[in-house]
């Protein structure tokens, strides 16, 4: 493998991996975000409180995206075996 492929392969792979982590780090930060909302307003400060809506909202976004991230966990995958090979 020449040096280009392998800068390459790790520059896809960061990629990949910022592109499948986003909707669950996007989710969890607006569901946050809201809840911390909700807690200044009415001045609950209890830890479960944020803790919980994040942990389902987070759960549900995995499932709705399993689809979307496994094809694109895949199609890496492909990719980095088909030019494995390659001089």
């Amino acid at each position: 493998m020449d040096t280009t492929v392998v800068m390459d392969l790790c520059r896809t792979a960061l990629i990949s991996a910022i592109v499948i982590a986003a909707p669950l780090l996007v989710v969890g930060l607006v569901v946050g975000l809201v809840v911390s909302l909700f807690q200044a307003l009415t001045q609950i400060q209890d830890q479960t409180v944020a803790f919980v809506p994040k942990i389902l909202a987070m759960a549900v976004a995995l499932v709705a995206c399993m689809p979307w991230l496994m094809s694109r966990m895949v199609d890496f995958t492909r990719d980095v075996f088909e030019n494995a090979g390659m001089p």
